[in-house]
């Protein structure tokens, strides 16, 4: 697999024109715009739209209606692929490589955007009025982009893609929410897959329940299934899983005449003390204290 370091080689390896600065482009593409038509990493963040008019991208194996502007975020030495995809002639792609960031405040707000971490096929879908807004702040990018380099011409342009990165969490904020309305709760769903998980036995065979093993069995990247259920209950995947792991623990402290140690075991823990560290995090009690009050009230 092709690694590009600079925007140079990335630039020259996909047949476009030299970038206007060393750290920092703008690429209009064409329905013949290369991005995705192989497997290839770079250590550049790339922010990209493009309208799509043949070819399928999925979330969690339902297709989507792509008549609107598709955009994608990919950080550095993140995989690129998307396949037997064609494109309508308009699109553009922001590349900035991550040295382009260093001494500036979006070099580390950077990483609150969880969609960097998404897979391809979990692309933002944009309506006519949200595809005008990337339009416009686009037009900005470029027009900086073009003009004579001078002490501001940075700060403007990364302003802008703050610009960009923060009505994208808007509208995959909106996303989520028309999502559940297609497909169904993504937490029933996962709810059910922990159900599964603990009745199945695995809780003893392969310890506890991973964030990436959930999500591929819904087709989600882990980001993504976590930023979705966060959307949907308020909680992460992880405090999904420690909820509904202390929700069986209080069970079988209740029910079981196991010990303590046991009952961790049982429930997947590598140790004693760390199940008792989570119950006491999730309940205020330890695991003694909550069975010695369960017997007080029966």
């Amino acid at each position: 697999m092709k690694h590009y370091k600079t925007l140079s080689e990335l630039h020259r390896g996909n047949g476009w024109a030299m970038p206007e600065h060393p750290l920092f482009s703008v690429v209009g593409c064409q329905s013949n715009c290369p991005l995705g038509d192989r497997e290839f990493t770079s250590d550049c963040y790339m922010i990209g739209f493009k309208k799509i008019k043949s070819g399928v991208i999925l979330y969690g194996r339902t297709p989507y209606d792509h008549t609107n502007g598709s955009m994608i975020f990919v950080k550095p030495r993140q995989i690129i692929e998307m396949k037997n995809l064609q494109f309508e002639e308009k699109g553009f792609m922001l590349l900035v490589h991550e040295d382009y960031l260093n001494g500036h405040e979006l070099h580390q707000s950077i990483e609150k955007y969880g969609y960097f971490d998404y897979e391809t096929n979990e692309a933002l879908h944009l309506s006519p009025k949200e595809e005008a807004i990337m339009w416009e702040l686009h037009d900005k990018i470029k027009g900086e982009y073009l003009n004579n380099t001078d002490e501001y011409s940075r700060e403007i342009i990364l302003s802008h893609v703050a610009s960009v990165l923060m009505y994208a969490q808007r509208y995959y904020k909106r996303q989520f929410i028309n999502r559940a309305e297609v497909t169904g709760k993504t937490a029933t769903k996962f709810t059910d897959l922990l159900k599964t998980y603990f009745k199945s036995g695995e809780l003893q065979e392969n310890g506890l329940p991973s964030v990436n093993k959930l999500a591929e069995q819904l087709y989600l990247s882990p980001r993504y299934l976590s930023d979705l259920l966060k959307q949907e209950t308020g909680k992460t995947a992880m405090e999904l899983i420690h909820i509904s792991l202390i929700s069986e623990a209080k069970n079988l402290l209740q029910i079981a005449e196991q010990g303590v140690a046991e009952i961790a075991y049982e429930l997947g823990f590598e140790s004693p003390s760390y199940f008792t560290r989570l119950f006491k995090k999730q309940t205020g009690m330890t695991p003694v204290e909550f069975r010695k009050m369960s017997f007080n009230l029966n």
